[in-house]
């Protein structure tokens, strides 16, 4: 079985993050969404929230898919995560070049740590090259529509948690 992990603080999950997972299907039989819990970011939602939502969003990519999709919390190296969860390869999507450089790094170092464990990188589609979650929170917070990014449960969410 082909496992591999896509990790990210997924804060929250956008239509980019989905389009990554959709297209991870043709590469590997089992998914594990490596959620960080990266208290650093001061993320918008609770780890708990997060995962929830993964785990709503990716019931029925599964079913469409085949895809075994599972949803892992984890606060150790990524590469540390990868061994844990079984994981032959580390899925990153890419939205531009300063994604790259930042990647390239990484890659870099992981494969010092542990040589056997692959780095693939999937580019996102052209329409969801721009979206990055850190730009969905700033426009929601400041009442923008934020349909054309998230799905709408997670749009229903960012509306709830920005009227309070």
């Amino acid at each position: 079985m082909r496992v591999g992990l896509y990790p990210g603080t997924f804060d929250p999950i956008t239509l980019g993050h989905i389009d990554i997972i959709r297209r991870t299907a043709s590469l590997v039989d089992k998914l594990v969404i490596g959620v960080a819990i990266n208290r650093d970011k001061g993320p918008l939602f609770s780890l708990e929230e997060r995962v929830a939502l993964i785990e709503e969003e990716c019931t029925q990519l599964s079913m469409e898919t085949g895809m075994q999709i599972i949803v892992h919390p984890f606060e150790n190296l990524l590469i540390t995560c990868a061994r844990d969860v079984g994981a032959t390869l580390i899925i990153r999507g890419l939205r531009a070049v300063a994604d790259f450089e930042y990647e390239y790094q990484m890659v870099g170092m992981n494969r010092k740590l542990d040589d056997e464990i692959e780095t693939v990188f999937l580019m996102a589609e052209a329409e969801h090259q721009a979206i990055a979650s850190r730009l969905v929170k700033e426009i929601a917070r400041l009442d923008g529509d934020v349909s054309k990014f998230v799905t709408p449960r997670v749009n229903r969410e960012l509306i709830e948690r920005f009227a309070k």
